[in-house]
């Protein structure tokens, strides 16, 4: 009989639903809140009431593309956190109603790991073995972890302050750009060249520091801008390729360090930064053995949930019903 699992996303802005079959995927549906672009940033309020509106129509579409009645479910798994509070108990909420109504297992997905874990998806792309060395890069986190099975995750090092999606954003946003600056920032710098440099941070062992390096690009603008008004318009290009350089410095830094560190011959990519071009040049650059999510797979969405719900069930692991959506929650 087939294990089909519904997965339920709804950490931040993304409404997603998907529709896992003995882990190949049949849908996977995102409807994104645009609404938040005129504020600069994600109101956390907007954002969960939009997932309430959406959330039933999205796992509707879901379930129609895969062909698939909800009676027919094995499982309902939903991203416990992190996040924000919000919008996570309107995807607990939904989940554990869904769960309850058709006496199936309810699984508790924790986001970052399902970042990497998306990789297992049965599809034409390559598949890691355990162990290997994870990378998770998001507008609000950055983390480099050691990845032993599908629920044995191991912290090497994490930002201290801000992390690699929130540097992008907020340097974006120096730069004039909207948000979400950092898709932006990606195609500006394809075409200028990184010939401007900033400050960057000396951070100890294994984790990262970003809140330097912004506040280097804030000092450079306004000493440069002070001598020629219109110099980022000038340069823009230019710019964006030496503040999105700096960024990847950073972040190859550690990666390297923690390869050696670990003896680990694997690397895989996880989070909406992992989109960036120049990051994952980087990557390929180091080791043969690393493995990019697809660009649907790099924002948040449901597949990712789905798949670390199908690998917790065939463990056994399911939660009760009683379980807690978490705004922060150890990886």
């Amino acid at each position: 009989m087939a294990t089909i699992i519904l997965g339920i996303e709804t950490s931040c802005d993304d409404t997603a639903a998907a529709v896992l079959v003995d882990g190949k995927l049949c849908a996977n549906i995102v409807s994104q809140q645009l609404e938040h672009q005129a504020h600069g940033g994600v109101i956390p309020e907007l954002a969960s009431r939009a997932h309430v509106q959406r959330i039933v129509p999205v796992v509707e579409a879901a379930l129609s593309k895969a062909n698939i009645d909800k009676k027919d479910l094995t499982a309902v798994a939903y991203t416990q956190g992190p996040g924000l509070l919000g919008s996570l108990l309107v995807g607990n909420a939904f989940s554990k109603s869904l769960a309850l109504a058709l006496a199936i297992p309810l699984i508790a997905v924790h986001h970052m790991q399902a970042h990497l874990l998306v990789h297992f998806i049965d599809d034409d792309y390559p598949t890691p073995a355990f162990p290997f060395l994870g990378l998770t890069v998001s507008g609000g986190h950055t983390q480099l972890v050691q990845v032993d099975g599908a629920a044995t995750f191991t912290v090497l090092g994490q930002t201290k302050d801000d992390a690699a999606g929130e540097a992008f954003d907020k340097t974006g946003k120096m730069l004039g750009l909207p948000y979400p600056a950092g898709p932006l920032m990606d195609k500006y710098a394809k075409k200028g060249k990184a010939k401007f440099s900033f400050g960057k941070p000396t951070v100890e062992g294994l984790d990262f520091s970003f809140s330097g390096l912004k506040t280097s690009v804030l000092y450079y603008l306004r000493e440069q801008q002070d001598k020629d008004s219109k110099f980022i318009e000038k340069n823009l290009y230019d710019l964006c390729a030496s503040v999105q350089k700096a960024i990847v410095d950073i972040l190859m830094e550690k990666v390297v360090k923690a390869l050696a560190k670990t003896g680990l011959n694997q690397l895989v990519l996880g989070g909406g930064v992992s989109a960036n071009s120049e990051l994952r040049k980087a990557l390929e650059n180091t080791t043969s053995n690393v493995f990019l999510p697809p660009l649907p797979y790099t924002t948040d969405n449901a597949a990712m949930i789905a798949m670390a719900g199908h690998l917790k069930l065939k463990e056994n692991k399911i939660d009760s019903l009683e379980s807690e959506s978490k705004a922060r929650i150890p990886i």
